[in-house]
């Protein structure tokens, strides 16, 4: 079924899976069993790379190229990466439905979810980014558009994680700063390697966001700044985190990767 191998292509494609990382990492760091959290982790990456998948197509980013391999519409055509993002959307509420337990918890973790995939966050993020091509952009402006479009769902995945085992207020409210300031510290190290990355470590097209007009963090702070804003968002989410005690290691690890990434 075209459909299914399209799905498939979409969502098993070589990549970093940071937000289900995410979600796993949390859930330890709280004292939970990762183990739990595996449908939400991979509820988080299926409305991941539905969004991947639409932001590809011509009438977004327009991009041919994505984790190293031609984009999901070029392989399978623009109407079937439409289903696939539709399709992928639908079934992660799915399983965070009927595989989340208890229910209570299950049901916070689709209200969650739903809305950091929403108009006022990620598809909110989304519209703001394309409206903003050719337009002056300051870094208010611009830190405000990647809160939404990036960041709402890696902060989303680390509360996921919290959710599912039961963490204190306290302990979410930790992991929240902690996805936000992760967010926006992705969104200039992706910003960085779009001017100075290589396309074969990166897997996508490089100088997209400079061809299209859209304002970056290299653009409004330069280079070197950027890298200290980046470093800056890093310390601030491990701060965050740090009253998790030990067992936030891991969630430390990962925000030192997302800095020092090269693809």
């Amino acid at each position: 079924m075209e459909l299914a191998d399209a799905i498939r292509y979409a969502l098993l494609a070589p990549g970093k899976r940071l937000r289900p990382r995410l979600v796993l990492m949390a859930a330890e760091a709280c004292g939970g069993n990762a183990d739990t959290t595996l449908p939400a982790a991979c509820a988080v990456e299926m409305i991941h790379t539905y969004s991947l998948v639409h932001d590809d197509l011509p009438a977004m980013d327009d991009d041919d190229l994505r984790r190293g391999r031609p984009t999901c519409h070029k392989v399978f055509g623009e109407a079937v990466a439409i289903l696939v993002g539709d399709a992928l959307l639908a079934r992660a509420f799915e399983i965070l439905a009927t595989d989340v337990k208890p229910a209570d918890r299950a049901a916070r973790c689709c209200a969650v979810l739903a809305h950091a995939a929403g108009a006022t966050a990620l598809v909110g993020g989304q519209t703001a980014d394309l409206a903003a091509e050719k337009l002056e952009c300051d870094l208010r402006e611009l830190e405000a558009i990647h809160a939404r479009k990036t960041g709402a769902l890696i902060t989303a995945s680390v509360q996921l994680g919290g959710i599912v085992v039961g963490a204190s207020p306290q302990q979410l409210a930790a992991l929240e700063i902690y996805g936000q300031r992760l967010g926006l510290a992705f969104q200039i190290t992706d910003d960085l390697l779009d001017v100075a990355g290589s396309p074969a470590t990166v897997g996508k097209r490089l100088a997209k966001d400079a061809n299209h007009g859209k304002a970056t963090y290299p653009q409004l702070l330069g280079i070197e700044n950027s890298r200290r804003r980046a470093a800056e968002l890093v310390e601030q989410a491990c701060d965050a985190v740090a009253s998790l005690g030990q067992k936030s290691g891991p969630l430390n690890d990962l925000a030192q990767f997302v800095l020092e990434r090269n693809h």
